[in-house]
C-alpha cells in the first residue's frame, strides 16, 4: 500500500516544484479548450473569460454543450457553403 501512495505523490510532488506541463487534451471550439497536465494528470478548462480554471463536472456539461452547438453550426454553414457553390 505504501508504494502505490509514494507513485502518486511523485507527480504532485514534481508539479509543486516545476510547475505544471499542460497539454491540449480536447478542442471543445477554437476558443475553449480543456488542457491535462501531463504529470499529475490535473485538468484545466478556459471560462467565460478566456481564463484558465480547474474543469469540474459544471464546466464539463457546459463544454459537452457547447461543442455540440458549435458543431451544428459548423455543419449548417459547411452544407449553406457546399449548396451555394452547386448552383
Amino acid at each position: 500500500m505504501q508504494k502505490s501512495t509514494n507513485s502518486a505523490f511523485i507527480p504532485k510532488l514534481f508539479c509543486n516544484i516545476f510547475g505544471h506541463h499542460y497539454q491540449v487534451s480536447k478542442s471543445v471550439t477554437r476558443h475553449v479548450k480543456e488542457y491535462t497536465c501531463s504529470h499529475c494528470n490535473k485538468q484545466l478548462t478556459t471560462n467565460s473569460n478566456g481564463k484558465l480554471v480547474e474543469l469540474t463536472p459544471k464546466f464539463k456539461d457546459i463544454n459537452v454543450t457547447l461543442e455540440r452547438i458549435y458543431q451544428t453550426k459548423r455543419n449548417r454553414l459547411k452544407e449553406k457553403t457546399f449548396a451555394s457553390s452547386i448552383y
